[in-house]
C-alpha cells in the first residue's frame, strides 16, 4: 500500500477494471478458451509431476548442500 499522500492513484487493468459479473462470467470457463494442446499438464499427471520436480531442483539450486554459514 502506497503511503505517500502525493501520489497517484493506480489506474485498475485486467480483472479489477473489469465489473463483478464478467469476472464471474470468465472464471465459469475454467481455462476453456486456451486450447487442448497448451493444457498438457491437466490431462497427465506424470508429466506434470515430472515438471514441477525439476522447477524444484531448479530453484533450489539443483540440491547443493548447505554451507557452515547457511545453517
Amino acid at each position: 500500500m502506497d503511503l505517500d499522500p502525493n501520489a497517484k492513484p493506480k489506474s485498475r487493468r485486467g480483472f479489477a477494471a473489469m465489473n463483478p459479473e464478467r469476472r464471474r462470467e470468465i472464471a465459469r470457463k475454467g481455462g476453456a478458451s486456451v486450447p487442448g494442446e497448451k493444457r498438457s499438464f491437466a490431462k497427465d499427471r506424470d508429466l506434470a509431476a515430472s515438471a514441477g520436480r525439476k522447477g524444484g531442483e531448479s530453484s533450489r539450486g539443483g540440491g547443493r548442500t548447505r554451507g557452515p554459514l547457511e545453517g
